[in-house]
């Protein structure tokens, strides 16, 4: 059974460990299989490709490489980095995720 995931996708979030500690981005991809998510702009790596219809000269890529969830903390809208906890949504009784800081929702 897999872990419940604090980030989804098109989260804003900031590295907190790591080679990358510091850096904020969206996140793109996340994998709850592997626990691990692609933000933009973060994690860089250099990729060496031959050359193919997409890139006819091949060379050095960068892309974006996997990250550990664990390294990851979500930023509230306040800009605050924050953990979260969950709870009902009065209005519509589904589950939300709130900041632990600010006692806001997160969208």
């Amino acid at each position: 059974m897999a872990k419940k995931l604090h980030i989804k996708k098109s989260d804003t979030v900031m590295v907190v460990s790591g080679e990358s500690k510091g850096q904020q981005g969206r996140v793109l991809f996340v994998d709850p299989a592997k626990y691990t998510a692609i933000v933009e702009g973060v994690n860089m790596v250099s990729k060496h490709t031959k050359p193919n219809q997409d890139n006819p000269k091949g060379g050095i890529i960068k892309k974006e490489a996997p990250i550990h969830l664990s390294n990851l903390m979500l930023i509230d809208s306040k800009g605050n980095v924050t953990r979260i906890n969950r709870g009902m949504d009065e209005k519509t009784n589904k589950r939300i995720r709130i900041s632990n800081k600010s006692g806001e929702a997160i969208k």
